[in-house]
């Protein structure tokens, strides 16, 4: 019985521990990242300077406009995770982020970047994170997510994911933009 007692608390703290955010930073860029992993599902975000955003397309010789069309967005580098032993699913069109207003905000998602772009002359995608995805156990993708907010900006990031016909919600909260950041 007092063997059931101590599992039981192991689990619990377990538990409340996977579905803690995990904040750290780089000493020596002072950029941060955030990670939470729940329910098998594992997502991070990290801070980009516009600069390292701008070498990735450049690096690619791509038009300088791809660039030039992302001012006003945030862009986090951004990783996905099936932590679980089953495949789950996720869709970006069903995330959200939420400014401090309260208000929720679409991401603009993959495809509406390579919308854009394609009328800016360049056939390029590889470089957001993909729109919906279905992950076998262990699998992962990474890309980037561009909120539309200004630099120094808070915000939260609701995000959806499925598995076993289970719909779970997650949130990492007092995300931001670099001061001095964003692509303005």
């Amino acid at each position: 019985m007092r063997w059931g007692a101590v599992l039981l608390v192991l689990l619990s703290a377990l538990s409340a521990q996977a579905a803690e955010t995990i904040v750290t930073e780089n000493p020596e860029t002072t950029l941060k990242t955030w990670k939470k992993s729940e329910h098998g599902f594992s997502l991070e975000l990290v801070q980009l300077l516009p600069e390292f955003v701008q070498a990735t397309y450049s690096s690619r010789d791509l038009p300088p406009a791809i660039f030039d069309s992302m001012r006003g967005y945030c862009i986090f580098g951004t990783v996905a995770r099936n932590e679980s032993d089953a495949p789950l699913s996720y869709r970006v069109a069903s995330w959200r982020f939420v400014t401090a207003d309260g208000k929720k905000h679409r991401l603009r998602t993959k495809s509406q970047w390579v919308k854009v772009w394609s009328k800016l002359g360049a056939d390029f995608s590889f470089s957001i994170l993909p729109d919906d995805l279905t992950f076998e156990a262990g699998d992962w993708a990474q890309g980037f997510t561009t909120p539309k907010i200004a630099p120094g900006t808070r915000f939260d990031l609701i995000y959806t994911w499925r598995q076993h016909g289970k719909t779970y919600t997650g949130k990492l909260e007092k995300l931001a933009c670099p001061s001095g950041s964003g692509i303005q």
